[in-house]
């Protein structure tokens, strides 16, 4: 198995993946001699992982375990997302902290896809969404979508460029659901439609706004007969609105921070890839924030990394994926120094410039033999 990726993958906000990857196996062990080259002393640091609820994160977890030689602490919940009502129990627990936050996303590397995982202890073996949690989340808006792409219709009326379009998709009196940019698709005037060219019983025809017709092309709407718009509905022509209780960490804690980008979410080439990655940026800023006003912390040596854990399928007789991270920022924050945060590139140069041999890694079977 390879360490890249082949695919051409469109950066979310400036987050690069192809060519940004680390195996597991080289990523804890470059973080754990990252974090000994900023003085913190090896078997006296304390490691700390934000990681989904999914078994496909164990390996992760072991892998952190060998190399720094305790059990992680756990710092988050399903979906990635950080419980920062943790830090002051967290710092209670050590001197030197290394706090790692992912979201994640499967990867089938038969077909190149993200966002589904084969389950081995299911009968027979059957594959699911990875992560599971986002899935649901996209779920409502991914079908408001493609309601929309079958139910705006294009076609000519009367020698004109004209979009034909289900009357509740116009509604703006809805409380939720896809609400179209109305103005980059039909034809405008002194802020209202003009006067439809046709009302039928459950749709409205209106002429199209000349830069969405000369966007797609003259021959979009010289079908022989009307034609759904389909992935010509790009994010920059609808947006969503939905009621969601707004409790920080809660349950709808990950659909609030990605409401305003679901729009690029759903029309992405992969949908959880691009809301794992958005989650991934989200909570770094916001944990940061958070780190920076806890006192637990000071007099703390700490790094807080973020990124997004791949997990690759499981190949025959392998029990855990070849998990990849793809770092998107750090927080440093050592003795005498000035804190201090490493975006993206300047991070994967660091931790790529650490050796992936670790001295003090232990042995997990010696150890629990001598527990034995």
């Amino acid at each position: 198995m390879t360490d890249q990726i082949e695919l051409q993958i469109n950066p979310i906000r400036n987050y690069h993946v192809n060519g940004h990857m680390l195996p597991y196996t080289d990523f804890v062990p470059q973080l754990f001699n990252w974090a000994v080259s900023l003085d913190f002393r090896p078997r006296r640091i304390m490691p700390s992982q934000a990681f989904c609820s999914d078994e496909s994160q164990g390996f992760p977890v072991i892998m952190i375990t060998k190399h720094f030689g305790t059990f992680p602490f756990n710092h988050g919940q399903v979906g990635g997302v950080v419980s920062t009502g943790r830090h002051g129990p967290y710092a209670a627990h050590g001197h030197d902290l290394v706090i790692i936050q992912a979201s994640h996303v499967g990867f089938d590397p038969h077909s190149n896809t993200f966002g589904s995982y084969k389950r081995l202890q299911t009968m027979p073996e059957s594959c699911s969404a990875s992560c599971g949690k986002l899935e649901s989340i996209l779920c409502w808006y991914q079908n408001e979508y493609a309601f929309a792409c079958e139910n705006l219709l294009l076609h000519t009326k009367d020698g004109r460029e004209a979009i034909t379009v289900d009357s509740n998709l116009t509604d703006e009196s809805r409380n939720e659901g896809l609400f179209l940019r109305a103005d980059r698709l039909f034809e405008f005037e002194a802020g209202s439609y003009k006067y439809p060219l046709q009302i039928l019983s459950t749709s409205k025809t209106f002429a199209a706004a000349k830069p969405f017709v000369d966007t797609v092309g003259h021959s979009a709407f010289r079908e022989a007969r009307p034609t759904p718009v389909g992935e010509r509905l790009t994010a920059n022509l609808f947006n969503y609105k939905r009621d969601i209780p707004l409790t920080v960490e809660g349950r709808h804690h990950i659909e609030n921070i990605l409401l305003r980008f679901m729009p690029r979410i759903v029309t992405s080439q992969f949908p959880i890839l691009s809301g794992a990655l958005l989650t991934t940026q989200m909570e770094f800023d916001r944990t940061y924030r958070s780190i920076v006003k806890e006192g637990a912390y000071r007099d703390r040596n700490l790094i807080f990394i973020s990124g997004l854990n791949i997990d690759m399928w499981p190949l025959e007789n392998q029990l855990f994926p070849m998990t990849k991270f793809v770092p998107w920022a750090a927080f440093v924050q050592t003795e005498g120094e000035a804190p201090r945060i490493l975006e993206q590139g300047e991070l994967l140069e660091v931790l790529r410039g650490q050796p992936t041999e670790n001295p003090h890694q232990i042995n997990l079977d010696d150890a629990i033999d001598r527990m034995g």
